[in-house]
């Protein structure tokens, strides 16, 4: 699976990148914001999306609805550190599968990216 790690900073790429390895996903590609995000989604097929809430240029709810525009139907994960409830559902409601928060421990990552990607996989 072929997965894309959308966040503004280079630290917190390297660390989901590092647990998409850990959940067994070796082969992920990055973007620094949601332009590149979406850009990224028109060129490939990802089989799953990482995508931070809140970045310059373009913020991920908003990349997050152009990629839902384009009918690309893969998992999407937002992650943010504001996980209040009218946040939480707006984003569901806008097309995400789920949500993280940050921060996160990494090992805990990987078993909710383990347990996302089984749920998808059943549906």
């Amino acid at each position: 699976m072929k997965a894309l790690v959308v966040d503004d900073s280079m630290v917190m790429r390297k660390v989901l990148a590092r647990a998409l390895s850990k959940a067994g996903i070796e082969d992920v590609d990055q973007a620094r914001d949601g332009r590149e995000a979406v850009a990224a989604v028109q060129k490939a097929d990802y089989g799953l999306v990482l995508m931070d809430w809140n970045m310059p240029v373009k913020a991920g709810i908003d990349a997050l609805k152009d990629i839902r525009a384009l009918g690309k139907e893969m998992p999407i994960i937002m992650i943010t550190t504001e996980a209040e409830r009218p946040r939480v559902i707006e984003a569901l409601k806008l097309g995400a599968t789920s949500y993280f928060r940050k921060p996160f421990d990494p090992d805990d990552m990987a078993s909710r990216i383990q347990e996302v990607i089984a749920n998808v996989s059943q549906s």
